[in-house]
C-alpha cells in the first residue's frame, strides 16, 4: 500500500452521499490547541516563507475534527418485535473510523484499516443525531435510484441527469439505511497549516499532541480539502499536471480540488474581513456551509479546467483521503460527472480559466482505465501511479471503492433477478 495516502472515510457502500446527507457541527472546540512555544514556531515559519514569496497570502479554513455516520430508516423494529413508523431509527451510528470491510478489494481495505489504527488520526467522541427529521425536508429532490451511475451501463450519448450518480430519495420498509453524516468542524488558516502539517516539526506535534492531548492531532492545523474525479461524457477522467511554481506536488498529475472557503459563508456579513472570521459567525449559517463544501469542488473545476459549471452534475462525496505528506491532511474526494466530451474539455482547458496558471496540461485517462477491471488494477505498480500527487491517489483508491461497490450491486442484481425467473 502506497505510504502517501489512505481513506479515513468511504461513502461508498451507499453509492456515495449526496449535499442533503450531509451537515456540519461547528464548534471552538474544534478548533487546534495552542501553545505559546508553537504560535512563535508558526509565526517564525510564516515570516520566513513570505520573505521568500512574497505573493502569498493567508486565508480563513475550515479544520476537520472528527466525523460521525448515523444510518436511519422510516420503518422500525421496537423492542417487542412489531414494526412502528418513526421519523428517524437509528440503525448504525458510526464514529471517527469508517469500516473498511465489505470493499470488493477486501485486501485493501484491511491495509486501510489498520493505517488508520495505527495513525489513530481521529478523537472518539460521544455523539448522538437524533434531530434527522430536518433531513427528509430537505432530501425531497435525489434522484431516482435507476439512475445509471460511475460509467457502469450505456456509454456515452445519454443527458446530463441521466448519466449521474444516483441514492434513493425515501427510505421505506424493505429499503436500505439512509446514512447522514456529520462533520465536526473547527476554523484554521493557511499560515497554520505551513507551521504545524508542512512544518519539519509535524511528526514531533503529532507526538505532544498525543502525549498532553491524547489526540495526535490536537496541534495540528488540518485544513479540509475537496477534490473531484471528473469525468466526461465519453467516459475519461481529468486530470492535469501541475505547475512547477505551485507549492506542492510540482509537476505531478492532480485532479481538480482546492478549499472550501469560510469568507464564502460570511459574505454579506458587514464589516467582517477574513482574519475576523469566527466560529461564532458560522453556527448559525451551518447549511451555507455543507452548500460551500459542495459547491467549492464544482468551482474549483470551473477555474482550475475552465468547465462551465452549467455542464457539471451534482457532486458526490464519496469519502475522505489522508495525505500523508503534510502530515495526514485531509481532502474530501467527490465524484462529478460532465456533459462534455473529453475533445471539448481539452478544448476549454486550452482557453484558460481563472486559475489556469496552476497546471501546465490536461491529461485524460486512457479509455482502458475506464473499464472497470483497468480501474481496479491501477494501483503502485502501474507506472501512472508514480506521477499522480497524493490527493489523486486518495482521490483514485476511493473511486475505485466506488466502481466496485457499483459493480457489485450490478452483480447481486441479475443474480437475484435469475434466481425469480427460475
Amino acid at each position: 500500500m502506497d505510504s502517501e495516502v489512505s481513506v479515513l472515510l468511504q461513502c461508498t457502500a451507499w453509492g456515495g452521499l449526496l449535499e442533503p446527507q450531509v451537515q456540519v457541527e461547528l464548534s471552538a472546540r474544534f478548533n487546534r490547541r495552542t501553545e505559546p512555544a508553537l504560535e512563535r514556531h508558526i509565526e517564525e515559519v510564516w515570516i520566513e516563507r513570505v520573505n521568500r514569496e512574497p505573493w502569498l497570502f493567508n486565508g480563513a479554513k475550515f479544520r476537520l475534527h472528527s466525523y460521525s455516520i448515523t444510518s436511519t430508516s422510516l420503518t422500525c423494529m421496537d423492542g417487542a418485535g412489531d414494526k412502528r413508523d418513526s421519523p428517524s431509527c437509528i440503525h448504525e451510528e458510526e464514529e471517527g473510523l469508517q469500516k473498511t470491510a465489505g470493499s470488493a478489494d477486501h485486501g485493501r481495505s484491511n491495509v486501510l484499516t489498520h493505517q488508520i489504527n495505527e495513525i489513530n488520526k481521529v478523537v472518539h467522541e460521544q455523539h448522538n443525531d437524533t434531530d434527522l427529521i430536518s433531513y427528509k425536508q430537505r432530501a425531497g429532490y435525489l434522484r431516482p435510484a435507476h439512475t445509471p451511475s460511475l460509467g457502469i451501463g450505456p456509454p456515452s450519448g445519454r443527458s446530463k441527469t441521466e448519466t449521474q450518480p444516483c441514492l434513493q430519495g425515501d427510505v421505506s420498509e424493505g429499503e436500505a439505511p439512509t446514512p447522514i453524516l456529520t462533520l465536526r468542524l473547527g476554523l484554521t488558516c493557511y499560515r497554520d497549516f505551513l507551521g504545524t502539517n508542512w512544518s519539519q516539526r509535524s511528526e514531533e506535534l503529532r507526538q505532544r499532541g498525543e502525549a498532553e492531548f491524547g489526540d495526535p492531532l490536537a496541534l495540528l492545523a488540518q485544513p479540509l480539502g475537496v477534490g473531484g474525479v471528473l469525468c466526461t461524457s465519453d467516459r475519461k477522467v481529468v486530470l492535469i499536471r501541475r505547475s512547477q511554481k505551485v507549492a506542492e506536488a510540482r509537476g505531478l498529475l492532480d485532479i481538480p480540488g482546492g478549499h472550501p472557503e469560510p469568507k464564502a459563508v460570511c459574505e454579506g456579513l458587514a464589516g467582517v474581513t477574513e482574519d475576523k472570521i469566527r466560529v461564532e459567525m458560522l453556527q448559525q449559517r451551518q447549511e451555507a456551509v455543507v452548500r460551500e463544501l459542495f459547491s467549492s469542488v464544482s468551482a474549483e473545476i470551473r477555474d482550475e479546467v475552465n468547465v462551465p459549471l452549467r455542464s457539471l452534475g451534482e457532486p458526490m462525496l464519496m469519502g475522505i483521503a489522508l495525505n500523508h505528506t503534510s502530515a495526514g491532511r485531509p481532502s474530501a474526494e467527490f465524484y462529478i460527472s460532465c456533459s462534455l466530451t473529453s475533445a471539448e474539455v481539452q478544448e476549454l482547458y486550452w482557453k484558460g480559466g481563472v486559475e489556469a496558471h496552476e497546471s501546465t496540461d490536461i491529461v485524460f485517462l486512457r479509455e482502458k482505465f475506464c473499464d472497470l477491471q483497468e480501474v481496479l488494477q491501477l494501483d503502485q505498480h502501474s507506472p501512472l501511479w508514480s506521477e499522480l500527487c497524493p490527493s489523486a491517489k486518495g482521490a483514485v483508491l476511493l473511486y475505485q471503492l466506488m466502481l466496485s461497490n457499483q459493480q457489485d450491486r450490478s452483480n447481486q442484481s441479475q443474480i437475484s433477478l435469475g434466481e425469480m425467473s427460475r
